[in-house]
């Protein structure tokens, strides 16, 4: 294909972001994307149960511990290492994998050659990593390694949904039990009998915490309907407000307790090490919490912009959090033992009328802290889909000027069901906190493997140096942090490996269902001479009206349509293979959104067209794609005859081309109202041909095609095929869809039986392809196929 003609060519030139635009989202991100890591004060040191606290020394240990950690992890190797590395501005675990997979030849899915050519759009960026790295042709020598980066893919993939469900749980539960311990003191002003305030405290401990909290996530998942935008605008100020006000009262604690500030030493963290036990070496588990969310700085990249996400983070979060973290280290401290909920961040606010403003605060902060896992949850789930590792799912894009911000129903209302029977199982905040533990460090550990290889495969010279330099220096960070989680697998980290075997098990029977519909496709394609030369021996005849074939290869013809033809020995005159192409770019114009190609001879009548689309073009409104398809077809029949030796060549030679319906230089439209009545056939199910003939009436703008009446200029053989097409279109379209069913070879080991069991009964229960849900009843003819595998 051209380079001119190349789809980088009609990309939106992307300005150099403006501090305006960088303050903006940086505003957004407080909302969405640094709640989680804002609010994980309410539970990291709150989850930790005080008797199992040694001495107050032992705190200034474990403040040590945090300080470093958000200094090591979200600061040094998110901030400043891992958002330099991106896939088309998407983050997460599922970007990088999508990296090394066009990069580095690990995809397991099959490679369609002629896609890779027409659609390729990413010659020049920054992320193209060196063609002739060895470490590139030693990683894509082994079949081994490549299981193994989709494995982990997939599980930190898994993570990020299994921290979505139980972030939201964790956060509001301390809020609401923050609102009980103040409901509490407020009981107690009231009453001077102890009995009646013990009587208080312990219905209030059954009716406010858990009940309140299922109401306040029902609202929050309610909320996500109106998009990353809207959600960030409103929660932004509630963040801004709540890091002033923790990081106030943390220099207040600081100011009376000025030792804390030794503690940043760490050789701290050397004397906790040296002489640490079982029980303490449990404590790290819940440290490790107040780290939870900095995996949504990278995996919301989509959302915003890295220099937003940065600015954010090392002058406003990262200091308000320290000071949080230290003066609630040095009220800890000086006061346990005093009471057995001096570990909670709401006991460190001394003032009696600001611990009830904590408590609503805290409570719209929750919110905000359970959103930035919710809106990561949507981006992962939205880039699995597009490598196949997931079942179809509606997304919907709430911003055109940023391509990342999804909404995923289907999932949100998933979470929600989830996140509420893991709130109301558990009840405890210790047992949620543990089970998130894990899902943060795991998702943490995969980040930081897959990163190591994009460091190998980036710098040639010093690419053994530096990736091993960086698995080995944030790896046992994380390893350390992820041994003291399985410490408490029996109180709550069961249930995240449960749910996590759960969603791999879709993810990878999604996957290998894929594989093999795909595999089987590009092996039993059949070229345009069966169909044209040796389909006169089965008695196939060509009827009136144009077919649309939907396939997803783009060369040959798909093996569901020859498996047609041999059944019912008929088809159209006209044949249009048409396959759809996502790019990365909000809208395609139309007069560049078709590559047009013909295949075979011109007398086959047979073509193939690409449809590029933008994340927020409409592309399924049947009727206007079916006009504008076929006037960009017929300017192709003009322009062919033109450039005959540029373009009559082999298959795979395309040109973009478009809608020319306001020209009327090739075909004049004629727009016709009233009614229009379609007939076809509705089914063809290969293995029992059998079909069913349904006649409907509808109402809708028509639009006819006839010839200029006056074109000297026109050759005669392109204006003999032009009304060839127009005839055709006046005899009726009809539209092929593949429907396939997937069945196990008898003698299969069970993995694959079970593999394919579950991939068939997803794909029976997720959503139609998108293509499928507009298309009139009458005029679609979904082929059935056993695919045998």
């Amino acid at each position: 294909m051209d380079p001119s003609l190349s789809p980088t060519s009609i990309h939106y030139a992307i300005k150099k972001e403006t501090w305006r635009r960088t303050v903006v989202l940086s505003f957004q991100t407080l909302g969405i994307l640094y709640g989680r890591l804002s609010t994980a004060p309410l539970y990291a040191f709150g989850s930790i149960n005080p008797s199992d606290i040694k001495s107050g020394q032992q705190i200034y240990e474990l403040f040590s511990f945090v300080f470093w950690t958000l200094t090591i992890i979200p600061l040094l190797k998110y901030a400043f290492i891992v958002l330099k590395v991106d896939d088309n501005g998407e983050g997460g675990t599922f970007a990088l994998y999508s990296l090394l997979c066009r990069h580095a030849n690990v995809g397991l899915l099959p490679s369609d050659i002629s896609t890779t050519e027409l659609m390729h759009q990413e010659e020049g960026t920054p992320s193209k990593m060196k063609v002739e790295s060895r470490a590139r042709r030693a990683i894509g020598r082994y079949k081994s390694s490549h299981y193994l980066m989709l494995f982990l893919a997939l599980l930190g993939s898994c993570m990020i949904i299994c921290d979505g469900i139980f972030t939201p749980a964790l956060s509001v539960l301390s809020a609401t039990s923050d609102l009980r311990r103040s409901l509490s003191k407020l009981a107690a002003r009231f009453t001077s009998s102890e009995k009646a305030r013990h009587s208080v405290d312990k219905y209030l401990k059954r009716y406010i915490p858990v009940p309140a909290a299922c109401a306040i996530l029902v609202c929050l998942f309610m909320l996500q309907r109106y998009g990353t935008n809207r959600i960030g605008v409103i929660f932004a100020p509630i963040v801004i407000i709540w890091l002033m006000f923790i990081s106030g009262f943390g220099m207040y604690n600081i100011f009376h307790h000025p030792q804390i500030l030794w503690a940043i030493s760490p050789a701290y963290m050397f004397r906790f090490i040296k002489k640490i036990d079982i029980s303490s070496w449990k404590l790290l588990s819940s440290i490790g919490l107040c780290i939870a969310g900095s995996e949504a700085m990278f995996a919301d990249l989509g959302h915003f912009s890295k220099r937003s996400i940065k600015v954010t983070f090392v002058f406003l979060v990262y200091p308000a959090l320290v000071l949080c973290y230290a003066g609630q280290a040095a009220f800890f401290s000086k006061h346990l033992g005093t009471s057995d909920d001096v570990a909670h961040l709401s006991e460190s606010i001394t003032h009696r009328h600001l611990q009830h403003i904590f408590t609503i605060l805290s409570l719209f902060a929750s919110l905000v802290g359970s959103q930035a896992t919710i809106t990561a949850t949507f981006s992962i789930i939205n880039q699995c889909q597009a490598l196949a590792c997931f079942p179809r799912v509606k997304v919907i894009h709430t911003s055109e000027k940023v391509h990342g911000q999804v909404y995923v129903p289907d999932a949100n209302w998933l979470i929600m069901v989830l996140s509420l029977t893991i709130l109301i199982g558990f009840r405890d905040i210790s047992a949620i906190a543990n089970a998130t533990g894990l899902a943060v460090i795991c998702g943490m550990l995969v980040t930081t493997c897959l990163m190591s290889l994009i460091i190998a495969l980036q710098w040639e010279k010093t690419a053994v140096f530096l990736s091993l330099s960086f698995l080995l220096f944030f790896g046992s960070i994380e390893a350390l942090y992820l041994s003291s989680c399985f410490l408490n697998f029996s109180k709550g980290t069961w249930c995240i490996v449960i749910l996590s075997l759960i969603f791999l098990t879709i993810m990878v029977s999604w996957h290998y269902g894929t594989i093999k519909k795909y595999e089987f496709d590009i092996e039993n394609k059949v070229t345009v001479d069966w169909l044209t030369e040796l389909s006169p021996g089965l008695g196939v005849s060509r009827v009136p009206g144009i077919g649309f074939i939907h396939t997803n290869i783009v060369t040959g013809i798909p093996a569901f349509f020859s498996h047609f033809i041999t059944n019912i020995p008929a088809f159209h005159e006209v044949l249009i293979l048409v396959s759809f192409k996502s790019l990365p770019v909000p809208y395609i114009p139309k007069n560049e959104r078709y590559l047009i190609g013909r295949i075979g001879h011109k007398d086959y009548k047979i073509f193939r067209c690409i449809v590029r689309y933008g994340y927020r073009d409409h592309v399924r409104n049947i009727n206007d794609f079916e006009d504008q398809i076929i006037s960009s077809i017929g300017e192709f029949i003009a322009r062919e005859e033109r450039h005959h030796e540029a373009l009559f060549l082999q298959e795979g030679t395309m040109i973009i081309l478009g809608s020319r319906m306001t020209d009327g230089n090739v075909l004049v439209p004629v727009v016709v109202g009233g009614e229009q009545s379609e007939s076809g056939q509705d089914v063809a199910d290969i293995e029992n041909p059998t079909t069913t003939t349904t006649t409907t009436t509808t109402k809708r703008k028509k639009v006819r095609f006839m010839l200029p009446a006056n074109s000297p200029k026109m050759n005669p053989s392109v204006r003999k095929e032009l009304q060839q097409l127009v005839d055709a279109r006046e005899s009726g379209t009809a539209y092929f869809l593949g429907h396939s069913h997937l069945k196990v070879r008898k003698g299969s080991n069970f993995v694959k039986q079970f593999l394919v069991k579950v991939y068939a009964f997803l794909d029976k229960n997720c959503r139609e392809p998108p293509i499928a849900l507009d298309i009139p009843h009458a005029a679609l003819l979904e082929v059935g196929m056993v695919y045998t595998i």
